[in-house]
């Protein structure tokens, strides 16, 4: 339902990539899915829950917070120009995200596809593909699976290929309470599990246990997605910015899953698992150990909209260079 006094803000209209170079881009962001930063094995976890991701070299960001404590916040939250405090619901469905700002340059193509629930708006005037059936992935046991979003996107980037590309995966990744559903059986590590929704029934150690399998299989289709644009290293700047949308309580005295109003949730549901990882020649354009020297630095949601459309080099009076997690990393 949408208020017909609500209006329709379009922002970034004046967007231009800036000299755009012979070398295309090919950007693939992983929205991850109650992804709690201290259970990634990247963040020092005591388990193994990322040991594909540890292997790459990857600009691990160990300290970001979330917009808010759920997907419907967040989501639109972290693709806006708002920041936390400026926004909310209503400014996020009257206002065009940074989807539509990429869309502007109309040198840039953007593709959505979808392993939650939707995309809550955000890719509402962007090609859009539903993974959640197996009609499109075909990667389904007890449910469809985060890596078969990956099926059939050479095809897309083939089609595409005159313009950079910016891709949006969106997790069904770590959602509870059936966090037992989020992982095929070949990723049992770590036993027991909880092997129900009702969670109450559980042990709060099967519960974490269910919960690290699921972050291992996204280790899993996160080292996939790495793969995937390995293959088109040699002719494209590819790169993959991963962020979770919020996080996740494991019972900590006795709260669980996430959802809270921000004021009182705890440190768990906000502090979420964040990484960016480069193709070989990204480095011409970005000092990637000078981006690690700060990546322990606070970071906040805020900062994605401006740091994608610096990773385009777009210009436009939106943009914000204090809210630019390259910024300082960028090899002018």
């Amino acid at each position: 339902y949408i208020d017909k006094q609500l209006d329709f803000k379009q922002i970034g209209l004046d967007a231009k990539q800036k000299k755009p170079d012979d070398i295309k881009k090919i950007i693939i962001m992983v929205v991850g899915e109650a992804a709690r930063a201290d259970h990634f094995g990247l963040n020092g976890y005591k388990k193994e829950t990322t040991p594909l991701l540890s292997k790459e070299n990857l600009v691990n960001f160990s300290n970001v917070y979330s917009c808010g404590t759920s997907t419907a916040v967040s989501v639109p939250c972290m693709f806006s120009m708002y920041t936390k405090d400026e926004y909310s619901h209503k400014k996020g469905i009257s206002t065009e995200n940074v989807l539509d700002v990429l869309k502007h340059t109309k040198t840039i193509s953007v593709l959505w596809r979808d392993n939650n629930s939707d995309s809550k708006g955000v890719a509402k005037r962007v090609l859009y593909e539903d993974f959640k059936s197996n009609l499109k992935n075909p990667i389904c046991d007890i449910e469809c699976r985060d890596i078969g979003m990956l099926s059939k996107l050479d095809q897309f980037i083939k089609k595409e290929k005159k313009k950079d590309i910016f891709i949006v995966l969106h997790q069904m990744g770590n959602h509870g309470p059936a966090y037992y559903k989020r992982y095929p059986s070949n990723f049992k590590f770590f036993k027991p599990e909880c092997l129900t929704n009702q969670v109450e029934n559980c042990s709060k150690s099967a519960i974490i246990n269910s919960y690290d399998n699921a972050l291992r299989y996204t280790d899993y289709f996160l080292k996939n997605v790495i793969e995937f644009l390995k293959n088109y290293e040699n002719r494209y700047k590819v790169a993959l910015i991963y962020m979770s949308d919020h996080g996740e309580s494991l019972g900590e005295n006795g709260i669980y899953l996430h959802g809270l109003p921000y004021f009182i949730a705890p440190k768990a549901q906000k502090h979420i698992g964040a990484f960016f990882w480069f193709g070989e020649m990204f480095r011409n354009e970005i000092n990637i150990s000078k981006l690690k020297s700060y990546s322990n630095k606070e970071f906040n949601q805020d900062y994605l909209f401006h740091t994608i459309l610096s990773i385009f080099n777009v210009k436009t009076s939106v943009y914000d260079k204090n809210l630019d997690m390259l910024k300082d990393a960028k090899i002018k």
